[in-house]
């Protein structure tokens, strides 16, 4: 199937429900209009089925096909600017108020006289255009789709909602990659990566990787850097590409080995200032460098420029390339060494391993009971394991079909002898991977080009943002946001996106794009015009049409210059990466924009959220780790908004106007790393925020007047305080502890509570009513003295995290019984060490002499500044891993402790050191 079905059919529905309810408005439409829409509505249904029946069909669309489908989008896309035009300039009907009706109507229908002719014209407009598209059709003879044998439409690819929502959690544990073991050890040896420092070669060495695009070359590079990331005083890994900006490649590597020191300034530094500034740092450290994907010798040579002279420290720098020459312009050279690594495609023996493996993570329901594909499947991929691994995820997500169906299947891909697999074969088997999807889960892959290559995503950013778009609706019983989880699944489940970091509850928290992967999709979702990307890494042409949705990927000044030229006033999603000073609120219409996501950004100012209230249907607004402070009061004018997020910015508090935001549903501030949170809206009763579902990273004191408003939020399923300062029996807490039991019998499944001394938390085992049953994950936090009894009366709990208080064997037996428990961390968050909290610690150790028995522990992890050891862990059995997290800011002896662990052989030792908050 062409990627425009998915997209379109999507439009389409999105756009039928808008259509509807403008019908439904009887006193808005002038005269003769409502036919007018009616017939639209009619015309666009009928489309709708056909863009259907297309999704069913093999893909045998010729050119007048195509073009006829994109006309219907394009002219769906003008339909939905139209009536969301209409929306925010007419207001509201009057036939809501009865009083004085007649006289009401009358004045109504004088004050929007002109608006309502103007948007009668369009409408008439686009009638005539329904018309003409209908006719077009006819007059060129674009018939059905058909079949190559003339019989019924192939089946459509349908699948059960219910049947792919992750109803368990997972323990991700580290793996090799398959067939690259040899490799792996050659490159150890290569690097001195199994000597002591002293015994290392001093000299800097670069170490090549190259080969085909998919082949393996920055899975080995990154196990490498993985393996040795400690054994070097600091660290960086980036991606370059063809189309590359060099002082955002710079800014990102001072960023990584600088991870304790932030610099507001490093967006407006120049090139030479960014590259002297790196040479300074590196020249006294022994660092460790991984630039993937390098496509030329002058792109190395630039970014060797940046580096220090004669450098006698033992500094190593990793390349990826696809190009043999680039990666021997690179590499290092010693007498008896060439430091150019080529990497081969997979042996039948690996590559057969690599998809009897990629099945089973996919789909664990395939047996033996199953029917098995045939060889050919893995066979076809000629070993390379980006195909390999597409192909598994096909199979997996295909369970019905029979081994004559894969034959088939294979046989159309490659009806010719291939001896090896091309950069056109690669091309085939992401086209079968993509047409093999149902026609939503086509428009949720395309929708990935938004991001940057090599670019870390959040799960719950991308879900959220699908459910914005209007991709994503409720089916089957089950919720938007349980769907956009299903879809993720599917994505996961088909080897679209692979996860990187996941959570502690077993659940991924970020994936990335297999860069061959993304090239695919930027180039598709280019030619659909679903999205325009701005200053990304491949070179893609400048849209002719109007734009949709706009992502701009680099804050070089050419690509901000190129969008000058740009017809923006179409643009409904604006997702913007690094920097804001090329671009211009001005240039976008305010009555379409929809999503504006401007996480990361540098140089937002006072005039940019004046302009951002002016967007009078956006829905998601997303100003996460930006330089903001205030947020004005005009946001209340931002009537359809339902996503807010204010993370990691220097806004402390919403104004008054906020409450008045009623289709809100997410609000996100704070930061829970230095747990500073965002002072609790004073305006919150039912009637303002009725539709609130998700409270996060707020902050609650004796001066809080929003706390007896909590109890209005009966829909609320996620309520997070990052700092709670309570006086011990004040008015306050006494309404807190009353709606937090009344929130947790109406549906409350995430409660987070940090008390900074309240003894708030203490006070939660006195509850009267029953216990928050509905809770799948609670965070304590604070004093806590002793675990509240009625916690093992949660049957649906999965994520725990208790202060570090009760880490005693008595809260183990508590525990041991709870059903759905998962992940179990216990913590020591206060911002400076209670006396009392350490006197608490104290006590522990020496009832307990030190020790904790735990039964079936599969994984550690811990997070500290100072440590004093782990002893034992070579005694658990069932221990697969531990990760320890250090911050920045640890002692040289907390650092020798840890460097003495990473001898333990098993279980594995991960060390990752984090920046101190």
């Amino acid at each position: 199937m062409e990627l425009v079905v998915g997209a379109s059919n999507t439009t389409m529905r999105s756009l039928l429900g808008k259509l509807g309810g403008l019908l439904a408005q009887e006193y808005a439409l002038m005269s003769g209009v409502r036919g007018d829409v009616q017939y639209i509505n009619d015309e666009l249904a009928s489309m709708q089925a056909f863009l259907r029946d297309l999704s069913t069909a093999p893909d045998r669309h010729d050119n007048r096909l195509k073009d006829w489908m994109k006309q219907i989008r394009d002219m769906g896309y003008d339909i939905e600017d139209c009536i969301d035009d209409f929306a925010h300039r007419i207001p509201r009907d009057p036939s809501s108020d009865f009083k004085c009706l007649f006289i009401r109507t009358r004045f109504y229908e004088l004050r929007t006289w002109w608006p309502r002719r103007n948007i009668a014209s369009k409408i008439a407009e686009l009638k005539v255009r329904a018309q003409q598209i209908g006719k077009r059709r006819r007059r060129y003879g674009v018939d059905n789709p058909i079949n190559l044998n003339n019989g019924p439409l192939v089946r459509a690819v349908t699948y059960e909602i219910a049947e792919h929502q992750l109803t368990g959690h997972q323990l991700i544990v580290t793996k090799e990659p398959v067939g690259v073991t040899a490799d792996m050890k050659k490159l150890e040896d290569w690097l001195d990566l199994d000597k002591p420092v002293e015994m290392c070669d001093k000299e800097r060495i670069v170490l090549s990787i190259a080969g085909f695009g998919g082949v393996g070359k920055t899975t080995i590079a990154m196990a490498l850097y993985q393996n040795a990331r400690d054994k070097f005083d600091c660290r960086a890994s980036v991606t370059v590409s063809q189309n590359y900006d060099q002082g955002a490649v710079l800014r990102m590597i001072l960023k990584q080995v600088k991870p304790h020191e932030s610099d507001p300034n490093i967006e407006g530094r120049s090139h030479s200032e960014l590259m002297e500034e790196l040479k300074t740092y590196l020249a006294e450290k022994r660092y460790l460098l991984l630039i993937d994907d390098i496509w030329s010798a002058q792109t190395w040579e630039n970014i060797r420029k940046c580096l220090p002279h004669n450098d006698k420290k033992g500094s190593r720098v990793i390349v990826t390339t696809r190009f043999q020459a680039v990666g021997s312009a690179a590499c290092s050279r010693r007498a008896e060494i060439n430091f150019l690594h080529s990497v081969d495609f997979l042996s039948d023996e690996e590559s057969k391993k690599l998809f009897d493996q990629s099945v089973s993570e996919s789909n664990n329901n395939i047996g033996s009971e199953k029917e098995l594909p045939p060889e050919d499947v893995w066979k076809i991929c000629r070993g390379l394991p980006l195909a390999i691994v597409t192909m598994a995820g096909i199979v997996a997500s295909n369970p019905r079909k029979s081994i004559k169906d894969w034959k088939e299947a294979c046989n159309s891909l490659f009806p010719e002898l291939m001896p090896s697999l091309t950069l056109d074969g690669v091309t085939r088997i992401l086209d079968y991977c993509y047409n093999d999807l149902p026609a939503d889960l086509r428009t949720c892959s395309l929708y990935l080009s938004i991001f940057p290559k090599g670019s870390k995503i959040s799960r719950k950013r991308f879900t959220r943002r699908l459910i914005a778009e209007g991709f994503v609706s409720e089916k089957q019983g089950l919720s938007d946001e349980e769907v956009a989880e299903t879809y993720f699944n599917q994505l996961i489940k088909r080897k679209i996106i692979r996860p990187v970091e996941h959570s502690s509850n077993g659940k991924i928290k970020s994936f990335q794009v297999h860069d061959m992967v993304l090239e695919y999709i930027v180039s598709k979702s280019s030619e659909e015009n679903f999205i325009t990307v701005v200053g990304g890494h491949w070179l893609v042409p400048m849209p002719t049409n109007k734009i949709r949705r706009l992502s701009v990927q680099s804050s070089g000044s050419e690509h901000g210059n190129s969008t000058k030229h740009m017809n923006l006033s179409q643009v409904r999603s604006l997702t913007m990466f690094r920097s804001l000073d090329q671009l211009h609120f001005h240039s976008f219409n305010n009555g379409i924009l929809q999503v504006l996501d401007l996480e990361g950004c540098k140089g937002l100012k006072e005039k940019h959220l004046n302009d951002m209230c002016r967007m009078l249907v956006l829905k998601y607004l997303s100003l996460r780790q930006t330089d903001i402070s205030k947020i004005p009061s005009k946001i209340a004018k931002l009537e359809y908004l339902e996503t807010l997020d204010l993370r990691e910015t220097n806004v402390t508090e919403l104004p008054k106007s906020a409450g008045q935001l009623k289709r809100i549903i997410n609000i996100f501030g704070g930061n829970k790393s230095s747990r500073k949170g965002l002072k609790l809206p004073q305006e919150i009763t039912k009637e303002t925020m009725k539709a609130l579902r998700v409270l996060s990273g707020i902050e609650i004191d004796d001066k809080s007047t929003g706390v007896a408003g909590l109890h209005q939020l009966t829909g609320l399923r996620k309520l997070a305080i990052y700092k709670l300062r309570l006086q011990k029996g004040s008015e306050t807490l006494t309404q807190l502890g009353s709606a937090i039991e009344y929130l947790g019998s109406c549906g409350l499944q995430t409660l987070v509570l940090n008390d900074e001394g309240s003894d708030f938390i203490n006070l939660l085992d006195t509850m009267s009513g029953a216990p928050p049953r509905y809770l799948s994950a609670l965070e304590l936090s604070g004093n806590l003295k002793d675990v509240p009894q009625w916690i093992t009366k949660l049957s649906n709990l999965n994520k725990l995290t208790l202060s570090v208080t009760v880490l005693r064997t008595d809260t183990f037996v508590l525990l041991r019984d709870l059903p759905l428990l998962f992940s179990l961390t216990f913590s020591l968050s206060a911002a400076k060490q209670d006396e009392a909290i350490v006197d608490i610690i104290d006590d522990n150790k020496s009832q307990s002499g030190g020790v904790i028995y735990v039964p079936a522990l599969e994984r550690i992890e811990m997070r500290f500044e100072a440590f004093e050891g782990l002893f034992g862990v070579d005694t658990l059995k069932s221990l697969k891993e531990v990760h320890l997290r250090v911050n920045s800011t640890a002692d040289d002896i907390t650092n020798f402790i840890v460097d003495d662990l990473k001898a333990i052989k098993a279980p594995k030792i991960i060390v990752d050191h984090v920046i101190s908050s």
